[in-house]
């Protein structure tokens, strides 16, 4: 099975409340990231697309809810 399919699977579970403190999470690890980049830290760059898409798929449970 697909990593996103089971990523979604597993979002769709958690209750509302739950995901709102990852969504912030994930925000915040992506801010930090993105200043990582700037300053030239970041080795993985895939991490930033990853997390993006987390963003999207918590939202999109979210809104569905």
């Amino acid at each position: 099975m697909p990593k996103a399919k089971e990523k979604i699977r597993e979002f769709s579970r958690i209750p509302q409340g739950e995901l709102q403190r990852i969504l912030r999470g994930k925000r915040e690890k992506l801010r930090e990231l993105r200043f990582n980049l700037a300053a030239g830290k970041v080795k993985n760059v895939s991490e930033i697309r990853e997390t993006k898409k987390d963003i999207a798929r918590i939202l999109t449970i979210l809104k569905q809810k």
